[in-house]
């Protein structure tokens, strides 16, 4: 397959909305002028990985709610819609970016995910590709600080040169994350093949397309987690 030139992902999509003003606003508060491009990428990677907090519950499934500005307004999201928001992001100050979805298997959940999810893979796990240098980067804003202090996990951590991916290991070397199957990238969000895997495989976790059940994942990590 044909590489697309860089350039054609900058353009704003349905999802990753980078022409919405909330999503611009963003940007701009977290960039300046005076940055290089690399420095944008860091910073923005850093906002949408500490701001916006990450949540596997009260996702809001419809197509209006996975669109970037919904997700940035909200200040939460699950992987999907975080790699979503710092897609759009990039894309507001020219920095092209897109979307990439792989199956991982995730070792340090809590219980209660884990039961609801039946299962400890993440199907469709999204992370982001942007271009710098010549090159694409990969990079995963998905746990914020907080919820990685509370898990005994470091956060990742991103330069502006290498890729930034998933937490192999925990503080104390226990195996936490591992990739099983990379899709690779794509233009736009495959909405439609997310909702319908998810709603196949998660059939605890979704009672419908626009609702998952609630509840509280920092919380839930911080009592789980204490003191191991």
């Amino acid at each position: 397959m044909n590489e697309k030139d860089p350039q054609f992902y900058l353009k704003p999509t349905f999802f990753m909305d980078s022409d919405n003003q909330i999503v611009k606003d963003f940007a701009l508060e977290h960039t300046s002028e005076d940055m290089e491009r690399k420095q944008k990428a860091v910073s923005l990677f850093y906002a949408v990985r500490d701001e916006i907090f990450y949540s596997p519950y009260d996702i809001d499934f419809t197509r209006e709610g996975m669109k970037a500005s919904s997700i940035i307004e909200r200040k939460k999201g699950y992987c999907v819609a975080k790699a979503v928001a710092l897609c759009a992001a990039l894309k507001a100050v020219e920095i092209p970016a897109r979307i990439g979805l792989a199956d991982v298997k995730n070792h340090l959940t809590t219980k209660r995910l884990k039961e609801v999810m039946g299962t400890d893979t993440f199907y469709y796990h999204g992370y982001t590709e942007l271009y710098l240098n010549n090159n694409w980067i990969k990079v995963t804003p998905t746990f914020n600080k907080e919820l990685c202090d509370k898990f005994r996990v470091k956060p990742l951590e991103f330069d502006g040169e290498h890729d930034s991916l998933f937490h192999e290991y925990d503080e104390k070397g226990r195996k936490h994350m591992s990739y099983l199957k990379d899709f690779g990238h794509f233009d736009e969000l495959p909405y439609e093949e997310i909702k319908r895997r998810s709603l196949d495989v998660y059939k605890n976790l979704f009672s419908k397309v626009d609702t998952t059940i609630s509840g509280d994942f920092a919380k839930e990590a911080e009592e789980e987690f204490s003191g191991k």
